[in-house]
C-alpha cells in the first residue's frame, strides 16, 4: 500500500508510472494541502471519502482484503492543525481524531489508523485518541522517528502516526530519505496475527476520557452550526 499527503492533480499525474502496479486506488487531489492517493496491491472494498468536520479536509476510509482472505479497516486522516487566520483552536483536529477513534474501536475488523495528525505523539489529544481507539503506537519504546519538518535539522516533532489494532505485529519501521518536502517519508511493515491479539494490552479508556472525547465532538459540530447559520 502507498499513501502520498497534500497531493494534488499534479501529484496524481507524476506518480502514475510509480503507482501503475497498483490496481486498487481512492484518489482525493485537492489543491487546499489535504488531498490524499491511496494506492493497493490488495482489493479494497467499501471504499469511501468522508468529509467528518470540514467540506474541504477528506478522509478515507476502506477495508483492505488480503490474500488469504482477511480483512482489515483502514482509516487514512488529515485533520486541520490550528491556525490562527483560520482555525485559531484545535476544535476541528481533536474531534476528526476523536471520531475515527470512537470508529476505530467499534470496528469488529483489525484497525489500521495513519495519517498526518498535525499533532505530536506525547500531546494530549493524541493520547487520548490511542485511549479512546484502544490501538497501539509502534513507536512506543522504539524512539520518536520524526517526520516534520525534513527541511529544518534542529527542530523536529513526530506528527505523521500509525496506530494498529492489537492483531498486529510490527515487523520494520523507519524514516525514508529527503525528497525536498517538508515531510520525511515513513515506512511501516507489519504482520496479521489475529491469534496472538491477547499477548499485547492497548491502553483502555476510562469513562472521563469517553466524555471528553464525546465533548470535542459536540464542540466542533456546535462550531459548524454557528458557521453554518452566519453563511
Amino acid at each position: 500500500m502507498l499513501l502520498f499527503m497534500e497531493t494534488n492533480n499534479r501529484w496524481k499525474n507524476d506518480l502514475e508510472e510509480t503507482v501503475k502496479n497498483y490496481q486498487h486506488r481512492i484518489e482525493v487531489p485537492f489543491d487546499n494541502t489535504y488531498g490524499m492517493l491511496f494506492y493497493s496491491k490488495f482489493p479494497i472494498r467499501n471504499g469511501e471519502v468522508r468529509f467528518l468536520v470540514d467540506d474541504s479536509i477528506p478522509s478515507i476510509h476502506t477495508i483492505l482484503q488480503l490474500p488469504a482472505g482477511e480483512e482489515i479497516q483502514l482509516y487514512f486522516i488529515h485533520p486541520t492543525p490550528p491556525m490562527p487566520q483560520h482555525n485559531p483552536s484545535s476544535t476541528d483536529r481533536d474531534a476528526e481524531m476523536m471520531m475515527v477513534a470512537k470508529m476505530a474501536n467499534n470496528n469488529p475488523l483489525p484497525v489500521i489508523v495513519g495519517g498526518d495528525f498535525n499533532d505530536v505523539a506525547w500531546s494530549q489529544t493524541t493520547q487520548l485518541f490511542k485511549s479512546i481507539s484502544e490501538l497501539l503506537d509502534p513507536r512506543v519504546g522504539r524512539g520518536f522517528y520524526n517526520t516534520f519538518n525534513a527541511k529544518n535539522s534542529v527542530m523536529r516533532w513526530p506528527l505523521d502516526h500509525f496506530f494498529a489494532s492489537d492483531e498486529f505485529r510490527l515487523i520494520k519501521m523507519e524514516l525514508g530519505e529527503d525528497i525536498d518536502f517538508d515531510h520525511f517519508p515513513a515506512y511501516f511493515e507489519v504482520k496479521l496475527e489475529t491469534e496472538n491479539a491477547a499477548e499485547q494490552s492497548p491502553q483502555e479508556s476510562t469513562p472521563r476520557e469517553k466524555e471528553e472525547a464525546n465533548e470535542s465532538i459536540q464542540e466542533a459540530r456546535e462550531d459548524q452550526a454557528e458557521k453554518n447559520a452566519k453563511e
